[in-house]
């Protein structure tokens, strides 16, 4: 965090925060004096502890994590399974017989 005085100007969680550009220079022109200037601006860093009990080997397993992952296992992969055919409830029905045109029977117009 980047403090101007008092004031929050910038948070960077990735990556730098922004200044506010009134930081004092490490060189000055007069470097040979004896007086230094203190600058407004003050940086604060927070570091955040991440969790260091986390166990990712899966070598030694119960009984019971086992049968989950093995029945969560089996469940998943079927739950996609695709179907082998293609039925369709009308195909043994053959479409009617259009005799009339009926949406020009059924057709109005505007005069």
């Amino acid at each position: 965090m980047h403090y101007c005085g008092d004031d929050l100007v910038d948070i960077g969680i990735f990556k730098q925060a922004k200044t506010c550009g009134m930081e004092m220079n490490e060189s000055t022109p007069l470097s040979d004096s004896t007086f230094s200037k203190k600058g407004c601006c003050t940086d604060k860093h927070i570091t955040v502890q991440g969790q260091d009990e986390l166990n990712l080997s899966f070598d030694n397993l119960t009984l019971q994590q086992q049968q989950f992952v093995a029945t969560f296992a089996y469940t998943y992969v079927n739950l996609f399974e695709g179907y082998t055919e293609n039925k369709t409830a009308f195909s043994e029905y053959p479409p009617p017989i259009i005799v009339k045109s009926i949406y020009k029977l059924d057709e109005t117009y505007l005069i």
